[in-house]
């Protein structure tokens, strides 16, 4: 079967989500070391958070882009990622979904959060035709996401540059082993906000 063009795919728990960022190793490596983002990480700036692993490879290059050569996991609250969600607004305007452009930029200035859509990646980084959700954290959102919904950073570069020998070797079968276990995670009748929920259809 097809996959839904927008589906939120994930590997989670009863609690909590998983979710990916890349960083410079001052940043990378401090995070993962204490299980918290250091004071060094900006909290007054937009962070895109992503729950999908290969789109992450797609975005750093395999950790192999400069600034990005340090790989997360950074497993988060339910709780957070929802509120998150129904604080979002769509990082475009969308004719029909919203009433105009002004509206929707309005909309834009007073949201913690975006969410965008993306082309997911397969193993060799190739778009699918189903979207990959990325999650843009700004002001609020991005300070409750590095001190109060972040439960565990974990270092998952030597991860990305296994799977990756692999892809090079041309077994997939093998980088597929690998992979995290992302499934869809369960927003269907949930009270997210209909400045997105739309979209998602």
């Amino acid at each position: 079967m097809a996959e839904p063009k927008h589906q939120i795919r994930a590997l989670h728990t009863d609690s909590t989500v998983t979710v990916y960022q890349a960083y410079a190793p001052h940043i990378g490596l401090p995070a993962a070391r204490e299980g918290r983002f250091p004071a060094a990480w900006k909290r007054d700036r937009m962070t895109w958070i992503k729950p999908s692993f290969l789109w992450m490879m797609y975005r750093c290059g395999w950790g192999t882009k400069e600034g990005q050569e340090t790989i997360l996991a950074v497993e988060i609250s339910r709780e957070g990622f929802e509120w998150a969600l129904e604080n979002a607004c769509l990082s475009h305007y969308e004719r029909g979904l919203h009433a105009d452009q002004a509206a929707w930029k309005r909309r834009l200035r007073r949201s913690p959060a975006r969410v965008q859509w993306d082309p997911e990646r397969d193993l060799r980084l190739q778009p699918l035709p189903h979207r990959s959700l990325q999650l843009g954290l700004a002001g609020e959102a991005a300070r409750l996401y590095a001190d109060e919904w972040t439960v565990s950073i974990t270092d998952v570069t030597p991860l990305a540059h296994a799977v990756h020998a692999h892809v090079r070797d041309g077994d997939l079968d093998a980088a597929r082993q690998l992979l995290p276990r992302e499934r869809p995670y369960p927003v269907e009748g949930h009270h997210l906000m209909a400045s997105w929920k739309s979209d998602c259809q």
